[in-house]
C-alpha cells in the first residue's frame, strides 16, 4: 500500500483512510453529505495525490500524443488542457486523462492512479518516435481545492490572476511561497476551484498555507467519497465504473473528445461507430421513487428481463433524489424515456435526463 505525502497530516485530522487504488486515501472527514455541501456552498480541499504524471517532451511529443488520445491536441497552445482518452485497439478505452501543454515540445499527462502502469506501458509501446517519457506520479502531489469561494480564497497565496482564470487553462507560477508549481482551472466537481500540482517535499508547506488562507471562508477537508457524488452530479465518467476496456467514447457519450481530423490508435472503427451509430449508449436518470441505485445494478424491461447496467449511481446530497449513469440499448435511450432499476427485489422506475443532473 502506498502512502501519499500528506498521509499523517489526514490522519490526523480523523480521516476514515481506505485503500484504493493501491494507495491509502482520505475517503472522508465528517461524512459525505456534509462535505458535499462544503463544496458546493463554499470551499473543499481534496487531497488527489494519487494520480499519475508523466512528461512527454521533445520534438516528437505531439506525435506520440496524437497518436494514442482521441481528442486533437494539435489544438492546443501554451497553458491550454484538454480533456482526452486513450483507445485500446479492440473499441474500448484504456484510461481519460489530461493533457497540459507546458510548451510545444514539453506536455505533462494525468492519468487515473488505478491505471499509471498500464498507461505507462501502453504509452510506451506505442512510442515509436522516441519521445522523451518520465514518470513523475512518485513525485508530485495533487490537490483539488473546490467552490465558489476557491479563488478569492486562494489569492493571497499567489501572483496568478485566479479569478479570471478560464476553464481548462493552467499556469506555472509561485504558490504559497512555493516556486513552479502547476495551477489549473481543470476542476472534476462543477462548482468551480483549482487543481494545483507540485513536488512531495513541499507537501505540507502547501496544504498549511492552503488552509490557512481558506480558514474564513470555511474551508474543509474533503474525502473521495464526496468526490464521488459531486462528480456523478455533473454527469462526469468515472473511469472502472462509466468507461473501461469494453466501453468506447462512442458509446460514452464522448464524442466531443474523439476528433476524426487525425488518426489515431482505432479511429478507423471508432469513426464507423459513429456514422452507423452504436447499439448501446450511457445514459443518465433520476428514480420517480425512493430508492438509491448503485454500480451493478440491473436495468430492465417491464417484463423483468435485463436490458442494461448501472455503472454508477447515488443519492444527489443537492437533489435529495435517486441518480444515476448506465448503458442501455440506443433504441430505448433517450431523454424522458422511462427506465426500470432493479433495486434488490424491487423494480424501481426512473427517467432519463440531461446532463449535468446538477444545474448549479
Amino acid at each position: 500500500m502506498k502512502e501519499i505525502a500528506l498521509s499523517k497530516k489526514h490522519q490526523e485530522l480523523n480521516a476514515k483512510m481506505v485503500p484504493f487504488a493501491g494507495f491509502n486515501m482520505p475517503v472522508s472527514y465528517e461524512g459525505v453529505n456534509i462535505e458535499h455541501e462544503t463544496v458546493r456552498k463554499d470551499l473543499g480541499v481534496f487531497d488527489v495525490s494519487h494520480m499519475g504524471e508523466f512528461l512527454i517532451s521533445g520534438e516528437n511529443a505531439l506525435e506520440l500524443i496524437q497518436k494514442i488520445s482521441s481528442n486533437d491536441a494539435s489544438k492546443l497552445v501554451d497553458g491550454k488542457a484538454q480533456y482526452s482518452c486513450m483507445p485500446n485497439e479492440d473499441g474500448g478505452i484504456v484510461d481519460d486523462l489530461i493533457i497540459y501543454r507546458i510548451n510545444a515540445e514539453k506536455y505533462l499527462l494525468v492519468v487515473n492512479a488505478s491505471n499509471i502502469e498500464k498507461d505507462w506501458n501502453w504509452i510506451s509501446h506505442h512510442n515509436t518516435m522516441d519521445a522523451t517519457m518520465r514518470d513523475m506520479s512518485d513525485e508530485m502531489s495533487l490537490l483539488a481545492i473546490q467552490g465558489p469561494k476557491a479563488a478569492e480564497a486562494m489569492q493571497s497565496l499567489t501572483s496568478i490572476d485566479l479569478a479570471n482564470m478560464k476553464f481548462y487553462t493552467f499556469e506555472v507560477g509561485e504558490f504559497a511561497g512555493v516556486d513552479k508549481v502547476i495551477v489549473s482551472a481543470t476542476g472534476y466537481t462543477g462548482s468551480g476551484g483549482f487543481e494545483i500540482y507540485f513536488k512531495n517535499e513541499d507537501a505540507e508547506k502547501i496544504w498549511d498555507a492552503v488552509m490557512k488562507a481558506g480558514r474564513d471562508f470555511g474551508i474543509k477537508p474533503i474525502g473521495l467519497a464526496a468526490r464521488d457524488t459531486l462528480r456523478l452530479e455533473m454527469g462526469y465518467c468515472l473511469y472502472g465504473n462509466d468507461i473501461d476496456d469494453t466501453t468506447s467514447p462512442i458509446e460514452a457519450g464522448l464524442g466531443w473528445i474523439t476528433k476524426f481530423t487525425k488518426d489515431f490508435i482505432n479511429s478507423e472503427e471508432l469513426k464507423k461507430q459513429k456514422e452507423n451509430g452504436p447499439k448501446r449508449k450511457l445514459v443518465a436518470f433520476e428514480l420517480d421513487e425512493r430508492g438509491i441505485p448503485r454500480q451493478g445494478y440491473d436495468i430492465v424491461n417491464e417484463e423483468g428481463n435485463k436490458i442494461g447496467i448501472v455503472t454508477s449511481g447515488t443519492m444527489s446530497p443537492s437533489l435529495e433524489k435517486g441518480i444515476g449513469m448506465g448503458y442501455v440499448p440506443t433504441k430505448i435511450a433517450g431523454v424522458g424515456n422511462k427506465i426500470l432499476i432493479q433495486i434488490r427485489k424491487k423494480t424501481v422506475p426512473a427517467t432519463q435526463v440531461k446532463l449535468p443532473f446538477y444545474k448549479g
